[in-house]
C-alpha cells in the first residue's frame, strides 16, 4: 500500500471569499459578528489595533512562524492576493518584532486588507501614519531573524481561536472576530436583524426605558429573585 504524500508546508492557493461576501460581511462590527455567531471567534484582547481608527475585513491567509523569525511571512506576502488578510502566529513573542515599517508599506502596495499578528510589531508610529490596519499583540523594538521554516495557509492558533486559510475576519477598535468561511453568510441576517433590534432597543432608552425588559425574568432563574417578586 502506498502512503498518501503529507499536505506540503507551504500551500499557496486557498479558497477565498466571493469578494460580495466579504463587502456585506464588512458592514457589520465584529462585535455584532460574535454575538450572532454564539459568543464566540472573538481573538484574545491582547491582540489590538495599532490605532483605534483601524479596521479591516477579509479572507485569512494563514501563517505560522517560529518564536522571533519572520521567514514565511516574506513568503507568505510573495503569494498573497489584494484583499487576503495575513493573520500569523506569532506564539504570542513579544522579544522581536515580526514586522515594520518597510513590510507594511509592502503589505499595502499589494492591496492587502489587513495583518493580524499574535506577536509584536514595530516602527509603530510610522505605520499608525500609514493608516494600514495592523493588529498586534504589542511592539518591541528588537528585529527578527530569517532562518526558520514555519507553514503557511495551514490551520493556526491566533489569540486562543483557532482560523482556517480562507476564514472571514474582521477587527476594529474592540479587536478581531473570525468566523469560519462556511458559516459567514448564513449569519448576515442574524447580524442585520442584531443591528435593528440594538437600535430599537437606543431608542427606548432614550424615552427613558433604562431598564432591560429581560432583566427580572432572568434575575428568577438564577434565583436571585422570588417567583412574583419585582425589583
Amino acid at each position: 500500500m502506498t502512503a498518501s504524500l503529507a499536505e506540503p508546508d507551504l500551500v499557496r492557493s486557498f479558497a477565498r471569499l466571493p469578494s460580495e461576501l466579504v463587502t456585506a460581511a464588512a458592514k457589520f462590527a465584529p462585535a455584532i459578528l460574535a454575538d450572532v455567531a454564539g459568543r464566540r471567534g472573538a481573538l484574545h484582547g491582547r491582540i489590538a489595533a495599532l490605532h483605534p481608527a483601524m479596521r479591516f475585513a477579509g479572507s485569512a491567509l494563514t501563517v505560522e512562524v517560529r518564536p522571533g523569525d519572520n521567514l514565511m511571512i516574506h513568503a507568505a506576502m510573495a503569494i498573497a492576493q489584494p484583499g487576503d488578510v495575513l493573520v500569523i502566529d506569532g506564539k504570542a513573542d513579544q522579544t522581536s518584532a515580526l514586522m515594520g515599517e518597510i513590510m507594511i508599506n509592502a503589505c499595502l502596495r499589494l492591496g492587502l486588507a489587513g495583518v493580524v499578528i499574535d506577536g509584536a510589531v514595530r516602527d509603530s508610529d510610522a505605520l499608525r501614519e500609514l493608516g494600514f490596519a495592523v493588529f498586534s499583540f504589542g511592539t518591541n523594538p528588537n528585529g527578527p531573524t530569517k532562518n526558520v521554516p514555519g507553514r503557511i495557509n495551514h490551520p493556526v492558533s491566533v489569540g486562543g481561536v483557532v482560523v482556517r486559510p480562507g476564514d472571514f475576519i474582521t477587527g476594529d477598535a474592540d479587536g478581531v472576530v473570525v468566523v469560519e468561511r462556511e458559516k459567514i453568510e448564513a449569519l448576515l441576517p442574524l447580524a442585520r436583524q442584531k443591528v435593528t433590534d440594538e437600535a430599537r432597543r437606543i431608542e427606548a432608552i432614550g424615552r427613558g426605558m433604562t431598564s432591560a425588559p429581560w432583566l427580572e425574568a432572568a434575575l428568577r432563574r438564577a434565583g436571585v429573585l422570588a417567583e412574583g417578586e419585582a425589583l
